[in-house]
């Protein structure tokens, strides 16, 4: 850092694990193995440099968005190009993200522009290469109050620089989800491009994207499915539901792969053909992918994408048909020619969707919103609940002004989330009116 963005001096601490002689050549060649956000930090080997802490100031949250559904709010692209490592607003922001090349060339930054992060760039790449040189990978670099996440995948880098206090682990499952999301638009095909040059610029393949990645970034901060690797379903009739799922059954029994409608990241039903399944960091990716894109919701679309828990390697065919209140269809194929036998499973969706109601009744889903924990029964007090063991006895007449002080559901419930292992799906209430700022409500997720 130079002398002008200091406060003090301090050091830094770099977790590495060592490498064994049948070890890949590095973390992330073996492929897109997913952990999710579940791994911690191996305690490996340690070298320590001197550093001097990174400014902030701690008045400026840069980072207040709502973790509301409705995050309109948003806007939605990159901005601050005329940030770099020199600005002192860049060195404010809470959260970092970059991606670069093993040879050093940026490829995307969460703020400021690329080509003028390239000498910051650098330097992380420098740092890389220096721990893999005496043999060992670096994880984790704390700074001060900063932390600095490594993800090495094959020659792309990703880095995270943040001072949220966020886990190890948290911040190193969004980098894996970064990545992910550049698997869904390249596929892992791009490690041969920098196979055969390694100063390969990918930069132009990733031409317009931004958006889908500032809008993945942004999801960090509202969206459970982030870190519960988990998706959730759009409230909806059990019969509704049903006819939906029967007709997307109809079409995968066709040859279509996958079968998907969605409501914005929401699930109304999902079919996959036989002993074919879709993991939720995908359904996650997909959905982000899709919504991000203005042209998806202007025409119909067929994209090959990649999903990279799927087969981080292949390119799938996919049909994406917009219909209205933020609802599409997703239909996927391997078959590069399937796109008018997809356009015809689409039309069949579709009339069987508007003859049975399933999008008037998504829209009315809509407009009622989330589950509210002042809607769930109340809980009797059997001793056999944890929340029953909080609540008055039966008998107390201060139970019932429990029931109506205003400050959540049974038990004075304020919001739960619930997943669940065997359908790695999840379930969450609304924030109530008493957690009705973004700061509040990241404090209570």
């Amino acid at each position: 850092m130079n002398d002008d963005e200091t406060e003090s001096d301090g050091e830094i601490r770099a977790s590495v694990e060592p490498v064994s002689e049948d070890a890949p050549s590095s973390p992330g060649s073996s492929g897109y193995v997913g952990e999710g956000g579940s791994t911690s930090a191996t305690t490996g080997s340690q070298f320590e440099i001197e550093h001097e802490e990174i400014e902030e100031d701690t008045t400026i949250d840069m980072d207040r968005i709502s973790i509301s559904d409705s995050h309109a709010s948003w806007i939605p692209g990159k901005r601050h190009f005329d940030e770099d490592d020199g600005s002192i607003s860049w060195r404010k922001r809470k959260k970092h993200f970059f991606v670069l090349s093993h040879s050093g060339k940026p490829i995307y930054s969460r703020y400021g522009d690329e080509h003028r992060l390239a000498g910051f760039s650098a330097t992380l790449q420098a740092i890389i290469s220096f721990v893999e040189n005496g043999g060992d990978s670096v994880k984790l670099v704390r700074a001060g109050r900063h932390q600095v996440i490594f993800l090495v995948k094959g020659p792309i880098y990703l880095v995270c620089i943040s001072s949220t206090e966020e886990p190890y682990a948290s911040l190193r499952g969004q980098l894996e989800l970064i990545y992910g999301q550049m698997l869904v638009i390249l596929t892992k095909s791009i490690n041969r491009c920098f196979e055969k040059n390694p100063k390969f610029d990918m930069t132009p393949l990733l031409g317009g994207t931004e958006i889908v990645f500032s809008s993945l970034i942004h999801s960090f901060s509202w969206n459970p499915a982030t870190f519960l690797h988990a998706y959730t379903c759009l409230p909806l009739a059990y019969a509704t539901r049903q006819a939906a799922g029967a007709i997307l059954q109809d079409v995968a029994d066709t040859g279509v792969l996958f079968a998907i409608l969605m409501c914005r990241h929401k699930v109304i039903s999902l079919v996959g053909a036989q002993k074919a399944s879709l993991h939720p960091d995908d359904i996650l990716l997909l959905a982000n992918f899709v919504m991000s894109s203005e042209s998806f919701r202007t025409s119909e679309s067929f994209s090959p994408i990649c999903l990279p828990r799927y087969n981080p390697s292949a390119f799938l065919y996919s049909y994406i048909h917009y219909f209205d209140a933020d609802t599409y269809l997703v239909l996927l194929s391997t078959n590069s020619d399937a796109f008018y036998h997809l356009k015809d499973c689409r039309i069949r969706v579709e009339n069987v969707l508007l003859k049975s109601c399933v999008l008037s009744e998504v829209q009315r889903s809509l407009l009622n919103g989330g589950m509210h924990v002042e809607d769930l029964p109340p809980i009797s007090h059997s001793g056999s609940s944890h929340l029953g063991q909080h609540m008055l006895p039966s008998d107390s007449p201060d139970r019932f002004r429990e029931a109506n002080s205003g400050i959540g559901g049974p038990a004075g419930l304020w919001h739960f989330i619930y997943r669940s292992i065997y359908l790695d799906q999840y379930v969450s209430s609304e924030f109530p009116p008493s957690i009705n700022t973004p700061q509040l409500q990241k404090k209570t997720v």
